[in-house]
């Protein structure tokens, strides 16, 4: 038998061994998913803030010569080629989410878009990582790469409620019906969270975290955008709090519960991280933090969002 005419057998063995079911494998690869955009989120701010945004100085290899960095380039080249390496992963976990979901791509429609989202980002972001590189790091090329990362944080975080049966169509969770007020809230929140992170990506591209010393900046003046960023952060503070008030005093439990609560210890945690730098000069370490924060931000507001766009009203 020709290795052709084997090809139908082995993808009928192959796809049997495939989940019928949303089960536990499906879930722990989306858990994998949105724990590893929000760690690229990381390594992409430890590549700008150590200044090693042109530790491989070309794009798609590391150096004219070599695919991977080398020992002549000290830190740098290792912490950008890590960082590189990373999408790798995140493209190997996306390819095995959509083989796991194969049985169920037509009646878990909504699992499959989402993965395959997540995996035609990664060649998108490449080429974005590729043109920051060719273009000595242009802020407003590196903040559009960032965006992208804050985008596929959404994505997975959607991802994961939806395998675990929290939000959709399809969920299986049980959901107290909520005041109708809360869903256009937490839309909003989830609005002024997205414009917030826009506006601090125009605020670093003003900053001296340039990735390279010899990196270009957006010519903007970093302190009035600073306070132009911090508007939609207080907007996202007072809706939270308008949100949380109402989960007290109509004693909702539950998902939605939850999601208020761990969506406003995110934004006071970010607040502070915020203030603190601004008034510390802005040390790398906690431009750092700020950055993890602003993913999980994207997370929690998206999260808050979701439960609450999912929940029956009254």
């Amino acid at each position: 038998m020709s290795t052709a005419s084997r090809l139908p057998e082995f993808a009928g063995r192959l796809t049997a061994r495939l989940p019928r079911t949303v089960d536990a494998r499906v879930r722990r690869l989306a858990v994998a998913s949105l724990i590893g955009q929000t760690l690229l989120v990381v390594t992409g701010g430890a590549v700008r803030l150590t200044a090693s945004g042109l530790g491989c100085p070309t794009w798609p290899r590391c150096t004219d010569t070599s695919l991977v960095n080398t020992a002549e380039m000290g830190i740098h080249g290792f912490i950008e080629f890590g960082n590189r390496l990373l999408t790798f992963a995140l493209a190997a976990v996306a390819v095995l989410m959509l083989v796991y979901l194969w049985n169920l791509r037509k009646e878990r429609r909504d699992l499959f878009l989402l993965a395959l989202g997540l995996l035609a980002s990664i060649p998108a972001q490449a080429v974005i990582g590729g043109i920051t590189v060719l273009t000595n790091l242009n802020p407003w090329v590196v903040g559009l790469h960032f965006l992208v990362s804050m985008a596929l944080v959404v994505i997975a975080t959607l991802l994961v409620n939806r395998a675990y049966g929290r939000t959709g169509r399809l969920a299986t969770m049980s959901r107290p019906a909520l005041p109708g007020v809360l869903r256009p809230v937490t839309a909003a929140v989830a609005l002024f969270s997205a414009l917030a992170v826009m506006l601090g990506v125009v605020v670093t591209g003003a900053g001296p975290h340039a990735g390279d010393a010899d990196a270009p900046r957006n010519g903007l003046d970093w302190d009035l955008f600073s306070h132009i960023h911090a508007v939609p952060a207080y907007l996202v503070t007072a809706g939270t709090l308008f949100a949380l008030v109402l989960v007290f005093t109509r004693r909702i439990t539950g998902p939605f519960r939850t999601a208020t609560v761990l969506l406003l210890a995110v934004t006071l945690l970010q607040a502070v991280i915020g203030f603190t730098q601004y008034y510390n000069g802005i040390p790398a370490l906690l431009v750092g933090a700020h950055m993890l924060g602003a993913a999980l931000l994207m997370g929690a507001a998206t999260n808050a969002a979701d439960v609450a766009h999912s929940s029956p009203t009254k």
